[in-house]
């Protein structure tokens, strides 16, 4: 189930990283949004791309963007395409690499299918409910990938890159004894790291993320084995009115980990 969505939400990624590639190597303007995040031509060339693109393959569906209004009609859809056409704005205008494209598919408030394109590496990670996740270049060949078996000791830690807050560096610092590393990471690449096991855990305690910056690396996470919740260790539903994760996420390989 849901091969012919994976397929061409695959395919949608790839498109748009043409263009999100072309704007990455020019010189190109920053706009400023109403909630102060940055905005390029590639954020908003890359939304049409994917939504018209899955639009005229999944007319029925409905959608959700970081680059679109929300009308809200989405509230009373089943099937839901949930979207970040450039996730990590921040590092893509400060050309330090880390962002990504989410698309992911919601059917009644679950996720299940994701998908997470790095155009920087060429590699696309994709996840279905029930059939495991994998990486695939651009030699077609995928590889199916799992989460480590770390527990407690000698774990990676993962933050932010531009968006680190004291109550992380606090948390990080009050269990420093159990990590090997601590390395800032962008924006989803961070669940696509620990989806195949070079890195083990991630906490962001901000409110400030959306479900388009979590849903794609929700399931490629779970299907690798992996968790995702919110701090109080509970899982998120989707399609929500309220888009924001207001209670932050964990992300990591093994839920025992989460307790720290």
């Amino acid at each position: 189930m849901w091969e012919r969505e994976i397929e061409e939400m695959k395919n949608a990624a790839l498109l748009a990283e043409k263009k999100i590639l072309e704007v990455y190597h020019s010189t190109f303007k920053v706009e400023t949004k109403s909630d102060d995040s940055p905005v390029t031509e590639a954020d908003k060339a890359a939304d049409k791309i994917i939504k018209d693109y899955l639009k005229e393959r999944f007319p029925d569906y409905a959608f959700l963007t970081e680059e679109s209004v929300d009308t809200k009609e989405r509230l009373h859809k089943d099937l839901l395409f949930i979207i970040d056409p450039v996730d990590g704005t921040v590092e893509f205008v400060n050309k330090s690499g880390g962002f990504s494209t989410n698309i992911a598919l919601c059917y009644k408030n679950e996720i299940v299918a994701g998908v997470i394109n790095i155009p920087l590496e060429q590699m696309t990670y994709y996840a279905v409910k029930g059939q495991g996740a994998y990486k695939e270049g651009r030699d077609k060949n995928p590889l199916r990938i799992h989460v480590s078996d770390r527990v407690g000791k000698n774990l990676r830690a993962l933050i932010s890159i531009s968006h680190l807050i004291d109550k992380e560096k606090a948390q990080i610092e009050r269990h420093k004894e159990c990590f090997e590393s601590v390395t800032p990471c962008g924006a989803a690449t961070k669940f696509c790291r620990i989806a195949e096991g070079k890195a083990d855990v991630a906490v962001r305690y901000s409110v400030e993320t959306k479900e388009w910056d979590t849903a794609a690396g929700e399931i490629l996470l779970e299907e690798a084995g992996g968790y995702f919740t919110n701090i109080h260790l509970e899982k998120y539903t989707h399609n929500r009115e309220d888009v924001y994760n207001r209670d932050g996420y964990v992300v990591v390989n093994d839920l025992r980990n989460a307790l720290l």
